[in-house]
């Protein structure tokens, strides 16, 4: 195991497309990142990188306390799974699995018990003897998880390697290899454009657009925190609803007012935010803070809006509904549990004002 380290990382290929923009990070010794971002943000060119599979244009990355940039992939040390699972056709499942330990030349002793040990552990035991081709998709995605882990690498990558499976094997998948990373903490590259994945698996996440980094937190922090208004609309499902609109102090108080919504801000918001009173700014609201309110006595308090709703999507026990505002802007809000509601009909919600955020404009305005 070893730390990683990137510093001032850049990538352009010859087409003139930067993947990676001055892209710096550490990675603790033993620590399990996720790197989390939109098509074409760069995750993939990181790990290959990383792996000696594609060349820096600019910048270092080290492993431990080696600058690996001029290193062949092969003296470098890390383990890669990729979105296919690239296993040899020609071994069986026992084969393909010892096949980077006989590279390295260890004992076959050593090779037998640890071909064992992961095959236990991704509950793969009963093929050691089946071609890739008797297996199904999902076993050959496991045999391909653990022919990374058994090596033992300083470093292990991981390149959406669930991406393709059924929901059920996923997050069976994600458990084991959460529980094997406790068990033995190998440094940790994960890249998943599934933010929820992110979110579960991470110690600490890695959001990433048009090459940049926009914001390195644990999941918790990026969900509750968000840095710029990016990073609010891609992490969290539903994706957060956003109202362009002002900051006025009026009557003693300070709202957002945004078309035909206005809500009064309190305590540290308040306090915060008034400055820039008069300013254009960003609402974003999670749905999850905005609610059926269930009266239409609700309707003057400043706090709540009436819309029609136009859609609900059941989600198990929540139910989310698309609803359009008087001056025809679109929010989700979150309904009452098993409850949906007639369409094409106005309904009353709460807005909870202390679950908003505030963001300067432009598609990477910076949270306030």
């Amino acid at each position: 195991m070893a730390k990683l380290v990137f510093e001032n990382l850049s990538k352009n290929f010859p087409s003139g497309v930067r993947a990676l923009d001055q892209f710096s990070l550490d990675v603790a010794d033993g620590e399990f990142v996720v790197v989390v971002g939109p098509s074409g943000s760069g995750k993939s060119t990181l790990l290959r990188l990383v792996a000696g599979l594609e060349q820096a244009t600019a910048g270092t990355i080290r492993i431990g306390d080696r600058v690996v940039n001029n290193l062949a992939p092969r003296h470098r040390d890390v383990a890669m799974a990729f979105q296919n699972p690239a296993l040899y056709p020609h071994l069986n499942v026992r084969e393909n699995l010892a096949f980077p330990l006989r590279l390295r030349k260890l004992p076959r002793a050593e090779i037998d018990t640890r071909v064992r040990s992961i095959a236990g552990q991704l509950s793969i035991a009963p093929l050691l003897d089946r071609k890739p081709a008797a297996i199904s998709g999902g076993e050959r995605q496991r045999v391909a998880l653990g022919r990374v882990l058994v090596r033992e690498a300083r470093c292990n990558l991981f390149d959406e390697p669930l991406a393709h499976l059924d929901r059920p094997l996923v997050e069976q998948l994600q458990t084991c290899l959460l529980e094997l990373h406790r068990g033995r903490p190998t440094t940790t590259l994960f890249v998943t454009h599934d933010q929820q994945e992110a979110l579960m698996l991470a110690q600490r996440v890695v959001v990433l657009a048009e090459g940049r980094i926009q914001q390195v937190a644990p999941p918790l922090e990026i969900y509750d925190h968000p840095a710029n208004r990016f990073v609010a609309g891609f992490i969290g499902s539903p994706a957060m609803n956003f109202l362009d609109g002002r900051l006025l102090a009026e009557e003693g108080r300070l709202w957002f007012v945004g078309g035909e919504i206005r809500i009064p801000l309190d305590g540290l918001q308040s306090e915060r935010l008034h400055k820039r009173a008069g300013s254009p700014i960003v609402a974003g609201i999670r749905p999850q803070a905005i609610r059926e309110a269930g009266s239409p006595d609700a309707v003057g308090d400043g706090h709540s809006i009436t819309g029609i709703v136009r859609l609900s999507e059941v989600q198990g026990d929540r139910v989310f509904h698309r609803i359009e505002t008087a001056d025809g802007q679109t929010l989700i809000a979150l309904g009452a549990a098993h409850t949906t509601l007639p369409p094409n009909r106005e309904h009353v919600f709460q807005i909870d004002p202390q679950q908003m955020h505030f963001f300067e404009l432009g598609s990477y305005g910076q949270a306030y």
